[in-house]
């Protein structure tokens, strides 16, 4: 039996043990919100956070996260109650069609947590492993950058 925390909760398992982390989450929990972009651990749709730093969820078999800590994207918020981070997405036009989203919110958590600087380079150069096919990357950089406190340069749809 692996045991692990998933969003501040214990859990266990005791499937296959290398069964990867993203299907035991969507299949095994109902933790949906992680998506499965390229399967191979190059897009970064698939993040999560283990013990803090963000991990492709699609590449960890379960039995390596035994005791570990666990975040995914529904540990953020609430429509009710955003996380900063999801409510800058939200007025910078950071997200479109979605699959990337979680992903991009669970990387960039990681580097609001460690104090990232707020120079658009640093933010690319920290969401480098999360690829999106629809933004052209300007709207999620001004959101990180929003989150982060500092007013946008450019690109910005809400001020």
């Amino acid at each position: 039996m692996i045991r692990f925390t998933v969003n501040a909760k214990t859990r266990t398992f005791s499937g296959p043990p290398f069964k990867r982390l993203i299907d035991v989450l969507r299949e095994d929990f109902g933790l949906t919100g992680t998506k499965e972009g390229c399967s191979e651990g190059e897009c970064g749709a698939c993040s999560v956070l283990i013990d803090g730093k963000p991990v492709n969820s699609c590449l960890i078999p379960v039995c390596q996260i035994n005791g570990a800590k666990i975040e995914t994207v529904e540990s953020l918020g609430v429509p009710e109650k955003l996380h900063p981070l999801q409510d800058s997405f939200l007025r910078e036009g950071g997200t479109q069609c979605g699959i990337c989203t979680p992903g991009m919110l669970m990387s960039a958590v990681a580097y609001l947590r460690a104090g990232g600087d707020a120079s658009p380079e640093a933010i690319r150069e920290q969401l480098a492993g999360n690829l999106c096919r629809c933004t052209g990357y300007q709207q999620i950089v001004d959101s990180v950058a929003r989150a982060l406190g500092t007013k946008p340069k450019t690109g910005s749809k809400a001020k």
